[in-house]
């Protein structure tokens, strides 16, 4: 394998096998980020705190449910409730408990594919499958949890238990408690989702989950609301992570089920598209479930009366009575909330910064803004593939054994001016020199343990020549052995303003060091289909989870499995060709997932951040906060909440307790007085 690759580099390169190491600037720690007195700070409690399980004396609902009830269209609420809801404490919230009505107005860029989250369709992002779909845990709010006590909180699973010797875990879910239709939820739906969905190579769930997302967990059924999960390894608590929000979100088995093609459904094509998206009142375990649609223009979402969570006062929640998702632009999202014609956005695209701020400064406008953590960060990331995932021709091959070259990723690193990124998005105290990794002010990161190579052409020129590469013919760029420039393509996603000026000021520092980039911007699931796919030479990509939480898809930290990691993916073999940084990289990711000594897990990270960094598995650009654009009528918003970190803002708010005081309703919703109908139906009913 060597010698072949040795073989291609000499043929495309025209290089020889030794090269003599030309002085370089050498590595040093990152520079602070800038002060920025505009994020905000979280309270920090413990979960049970937030809230828990218990039976109250009575219940309540907004009188005009209650009209349904009266007119025999629906139980009494304490029916609808579990026998012991989950419920919210009094004192964690920020305002207190609330009252009933009023709508938030979403605007969203994208479109519902239908309403089969488990075989892949998407909802559209913006937050409304966040308001559809509860998972087994959830790890929103977890921003606000104590370190402490820092696990995912109960959410379906009230509650968990391991084995002695840590190799099964038994769940409990909560007792009683009902789809938006009336129907059970239980351990059925749980069997239907792993052994007809996750266990299914046919169904791929819209969030990716597989059998290795659970550690390849054998699952079993005990009773109703009981099941067990059982591990070749102990102690495997990232999984508790992969049980919330995306992964381990089960679907209505009895709506889902008939369609499937393992019990009678047409086919898995007819399956996936057996509930369009226009569909109305598809059954929920949301506090809200979807009652009208119209291509192009808006979603409705109604409150879910079977909703299973209360506040202290016994009020069934949510407060909100309507949801509303404008089809607009991402980039109207941000227009909309700061003009006060919307209700909410994540602003999370810089260069819209400046502008958003001196609007919302002035005490007229309707919204605010509220910024979280620099946790917003883009790498490029080289694809380290060279024995066939994607199937490069020559040239694409060629670029991948120089992406393996530590001095030819070092070339890029110097090459890149990360101030200037950062100021070409926006200018002020935004943005920080990312060196890639772990981001600072989380709770593994360690400045000591991260290697940053600080920005310089000549150090860059240098490197390139350290690894073969040289201008032959005097044009300005280095060239390959058949005198033809070297050409390297980067993938970007083109529906972002950020990623494509990102990569644009990547292509331009590049041409300053002497290699030529092309630029490949792709939309939406073409771009996701070239990352999957392994269509690229580097590709930009904006960082989540992991490098955020670290507990929190552990997996993806390094190429633990042949599909964990972005730019270094198996063979269709199953083989993986890792470097032997990338082997150590594994070993301290797994010596991680499997150690619940805490002192161990932080030098185990500290280790994985300096391996990450000094050898550049992926090279960071830059990072900068984001901000909440709320409008100022909303009660119950937390400080400090950040529009990404363990989930996104519209789980992190937990937008079921969120409120507006009577005298600040705006009377805009389109359906009052309404519920959902039946699965299926033609939208919401009335009481009458």
């Amino acid at each position: 394998m060597h010698i072949r690759r040795a073989a291609v580099a000499a043929l495309m390169l025209g290089v020889s096998a030794v090269a003599v190491q030309a002085e370089m600037m050498a590595p040093t720690t990152p520079p602070d980020a800038p002060k920025f007195d505009a994020q905000g700070e979280p309270i920090f409690v413990n979960r049970s705190d937030i809230a828990d399980y218990m039976a109250l004396p009575s219940y309540s609902e907004p009188a005009w449910v209650t009209a349904f009830v009266d007119a025999g269209k629906l139980p009494p609420v304490a029916e609808r409730l579990p026998k012991e809801p989950l419920v919210y404490k009094a004192a964690n919230m920020p305002d207190g408990p609330g009252v009933y009505g009023d709508v938030m107005r979403h605007v969203i860029g994208g479109r519902p594919e239908g309403w089969n989250f488990w075989a892949g369709q998407s909802y559209g992002w913006g937050g409304i499958d966040i308001g559809l779909v509860e998972c087994l845990t959830r790890t929103g709010p977890l921003f606000t949890v104590n370190s402490s006590d820092l696990q995912p909180m109960p959410n379906l699973a009230r509650s968990w238990e391991w084995s002695a010797d840590g190799k099964t875990l038994t769940v409990k879910l909560i007792e009683g408690a009902k789809w938006s239709d009336g129907n059970p939820f239980d351990t059925e739906d749980i069997a239907f989702y792993w052994n007809d969905v996750i266990m299914d190579p046919e169904v791929t769930p819209l969030m990716g989950a597989s059998e290795a997302t659970y550690g390849n967990a054998k699952l079993a059924i005990v009773d109703p609301y009981t099941f067990t999960m059982s591990f070749d390894t102990p102690f495997p608590e990232s999984v508790l992570y992969a049980m919330a929000y995306g992964n381990f979100c089960p679907g209505p088995s009895h709506v889902l089920k008939p369609k499937h093609p393992k019990y009678g459904g047409e086919s898995y094509e007819a399956f996936q598209k057996a509930f369009p998206s226009d569909m109305m009142n598809f059954p929920t375990m949301g506090a809200w479930a979807v009652v009208e649609h119209r291509p192009d223009d808006i979603v409705v979402l109604r409150r879910n009366p079977y909703y299973w969570k209360v506040d202290e006062t016994g009020q069934q929640l949510p407060y909100l009575d309507e949801m509303q998702y404008r089809l607009s632009t991402w980039a109207d999202r941000d227009v909309q909330a700061i003009a006060g014609t919307g209700d909410f956005s994540n602003l999370e695209q810089a260069e819209n910064y400046v502008e958003s701020l001196k609007k919302a400064a002035d005490p007229a406008s309707p919204a605010r803004l509220a910024f979280g953590p620099r946790t917003i960060g883009y790498s490029l990331l080289p694809n380290l593939s060279a024995n066939g995932w994607g199937e490069p021709d020559a040239r694409g091959q060629a670029v991948r054994e120089l992406n393996r070259n530590a001095d030819f990723r070092k070339a890029i690193t110097y090459a890149l001016d990360r101030q200037r990124l950062g100021d070409s998005l926006v200018k002020g105290p935004f943005t920080t020199q990312y060196p890639g990794g772990l981001y600072a002010g989380t709770s593994f990161y360690d400045a000591a343990s991260t290697v940053f190579y600080p920005f310089s052409v000549d150090s860059a020129k240098e490197a390139f020549a350290a690894a073969g590469l040289t201008d032959s013919d005097g044009n300005g760029f280095v060239n390959v052995a058949n005198g033809d420039d070297l050409n390297v393509t980067l993938l970007t996603q083109s529906d972002y303003a950020t990623d494509k000026n990102l990569a644009e000021g990547v292509v331009a520092m590049m041409a300053d060091a002497g290699l030529k980039v092309t630029l490949n911007a792709l939309t939406g699931k073409d771009f996701d289909n070239a990352r999957d796919a392994g269509k690229f030479d580097w590709i930009i990509y904006r960082n989540q989870t992991d490098l955020i939480t670290v507990v929190q898809n552990t997996d993806k930290l390094a190429p633990v499995g042949p599909q964990t990691a972005i730019n270094h993916r198996a063979n269709p073999a199953g083989e993986l060709d890792l470097l032997p940084f990338e082997e150590e990289m594994v070993k301290t990711v797994n010596a991680f997932i499997g150690s619940r000594d805490s002192a161990e897990r932080i030098e185990l990270m500290k280790t994985y951040q300096k391996l990450y960094t000094e050898n550049l598995f992926a090279i960071g650009l830059t990072a900068y906060p984001g901000a909440l654009i709320v409008n100022k009528r909303f009660s119950n918003i937390p400080a400090g909440a950040p529009i990404y970190m363990y989930n996104w803002a519209e789980d992190n708010i937990i937008r079921e307790r969120v409120w507006v005081a009577a005298d600040k309703q705006i009377g805009a919703e389109l359906h009052p007085n309404t519920l959902p109908g039946a699965p299926g139906g033609p939208g919401p009913i009335t009481a009458n």
